[in-house]
């Protein structure tokens, strides 16, 4: 079977996973772990990969293809010369692969080494400790020829 792109109407992604679901189609909606700071507050949650859209798993000639356009959530089929554009399973699989590692990754962890980006200890490197509230972390910096505790805001830290 091969891969193909759906657009899903604005704000309507997971209601049209759901209603793809429920016909039996082999979906993929690839979402990440995005992490904002909104009204000072640092918040995790999940984003999809491609805003917009979804992918799908079917063959040419399969009878699904007549309901999708009508399935609840979806706009249309992404294709060319009112073909469906196919994608490459591999690419696919790609995808797949990467939102693996990038979860295994995660954040910045205790003990991981840093560079400050702004502020009075701005190009220094540091050792990250823990978050302090939603917007500033605890790191140690070498200074005066001892390791000192240091509270800098979060947006100042470089992996």
């Amino acid at each position: 079977m091969t891969w193909y792109a759906l657009q899903y109407k604005p704000a309507q992604g997971d209601r049209a996973l759901q209603h793809l679901q429920n016909q039996d189609i082999a979906c993929f909606y690839p979402k990440i772990a995005v992490e904002k700071i909104k009204g000072g507050k640092r918040t995790k949650r999940l984003e999809p990969l491609f805003p917009g859209y979804l992918f799908v798993n079917l063959e040419q000639t399969d009878p699904m293809w007549a309901k999708l356009r009508s399935t609840r959530g979806v706009l249309r089929i992404v294709g060319f010369a009112n073909k469906p554009a196919p994608i490459s399973g591999d690419v696919i699989q790609h995808i797949k692969d990467s939102l693996n590692s990038v979860a295994e990754q995660g954040g910045i962890k205790p003990g991981q080494a840093v560079q400050l980006s702004e502020g009075p200890f701005e190009g220094i490197n540091a050792i990250f400790q823990a978050y302090d509230g939603e917007a500033r972390a605890v790191v140690l910096i070498n200074f005066m020829q001892k390791q000192q505790r240091v509270k800098v805001p979060v947006s100042a830290l470089k992996n």
